[in-house]
């Protein structure tokens, strides 16, 4: 498997190349944001790992960019910020997963390990259930002709369960996509979230599309009227 690493501290850089390699994987190195943006859109990667501080372009600027793009290669960011409001940012310009800096490279690679056994699945450019409308690129929301304003959190919980529509989702999926893999705060955090997204996409409209399928999670249906 092919892999890009975007990350400007050189001997980092060469540690993981040389790592990865050693694990068995192809990889091509890019210092800045400029020439990984150009490497990830050139080439087929199965994952790109991104660092968040580059010169030319940001990490975030750089994973948006691939997004409007259209091209859905898994990421997994790398940061010394460990807040979660950077965390959270992140993952809303598209990333995948958020690694902080110190990190264990046996926790990286199993981290890799796991997007690229999920793979890159298409996702379409618009996600619609029923007359409610997430374009994920644009970063708006709108229930019929009304557009509704959502937090960057927000939005992130809606995303995720409109990618699986239909389906009931658990809190634990949620927490793995939406905050982090190894989130160690209140899962009840979800709950919170959910009646957030309840009064704004549905409540003022007299939807009830968000269900909660008792001792099992969360589904979003199509229409709920």
């Amino acid at each position: 498997m092919r892999l890009l690493v975007v990350e400007d501290e050189v001997r980092l850089a060469e540690a993981l190349r040389d790592g990865l390699q050693a694990e068995g994987f192809v990889v091509d190195v890019a210092h800045d944001g400029q020439d990984g943006l150009h490497l990830a859109l050139e080439n087929d990667y199965d994952a790109v790992v991104l660092d968040v501080m580059l010169p030319t372009l940001s990490g975030y600027r750089v994973c948006q960019s691939l997004r409007d793009a259209g091209d859905w290669v898994p990421v997994l960011m790398l940061s010394a910020k460990d807040g979660e409001h950077d965390q959270a940012d992140g993952l809303d310009v598209g990333a995948d997963d958020y690694l902080t800096k110190p990190f264990s490279y046996v926790v990286l690679v199993a981290r890799l390990r796991a997007l690229l056994r999920r793979g890159a699945p298409r996702r379409p450019s618009v996600l619609a259930a029923g007359d409610l409308m997430l374009d994920p690129a644009a970063r708006r929301v709108r229930r019929g002709d009304a557009e509704v304003s959502l937090t960057p959190r927000e939005f992130a919980v809606l995303e995720f369960l409109m990618r699986r529509r239909g389906e009931v989702v658990t809190k634990t999926q949620i927490l793995e996509h939406v905050w982090d893999s190894f989130y160690d705060g209140d899962p009840n955090v979800v709950e919170v979230y959910v009646g957030y997204l309840r009064r704004k996409v549905d409540a003022p409209f007299g939807r009830h599309a968000l269900e909660t399928v008792r001792g099992a999670g969360y589904r979003l249906s199509d229409d709920g009227g």
